[in-house]
């Protein structure tokens, strides 16, 4: 039995507690090809989500999986990030979360990713390893760290 990650555990809670704050809960995950989200939002190869319940339907939050539809400017989107993708969670009137490292998913993975693998758009082929280094340094600067 392969061990199972604590990360989607706490994505959960902290989402969670940023409802019950009452707070807007948001993510920075890192895009890369295995990552489906509108493409013209992406800065850096980093994009930043609300997840709260105005803004994410049909929010799911599984062991692998960020899921959700957003609008963008009027237009629905399908939203799927690896939860590996996932660099921070946090709520947007404090600034307060935890930030985490990247965990990009291996070309292993590809099973994983088959449903997902119709809907995700190309456009981001070439990653800079400048990048991928920052997103895997932990987050944005100024998150504070839950205790």
């Amino acid at each position: 039995m392969s061990k199972l990650s604590t990360k989607p555990y706490i994505l959960r809670a902290l989402y969670e507690w940023a409802l019950d704050s009452g707070y807007t809960p948001h993510i920075v995950a890192w895009v890369n090809d295995k990552t489906c989200v509108p493409r013209q939002y992406v800065r850096d190869n980093e994009i930043v989500l609300n997840i709260g319940a105005v803004a994410a339907h049909n929010l799911n939050i599984d062991n692998e999986w960020v899921s959700f539809a957003a609008r963008f400017n009027g237009v629905s989107h399908d939203i799927w990030i690896p939860v590996g993708h996932v660099i921070s969670l946090f709520a947007r009137e404090t600034g307060e979360g935890m930030g985490f490292e990247v965990e990009p998913l291996s070309d292993d993975d590809n099973a994983a990713i088959a449903e997902v693998d119709e809907t995700v758009e190309p456009e981001i082929a070439a990653e800079s390893k400048a990048a991928k280094d920052s997103a895997q340094s932990g987050g944005k600067k100024g998150l504070k760290i839950v205790k």
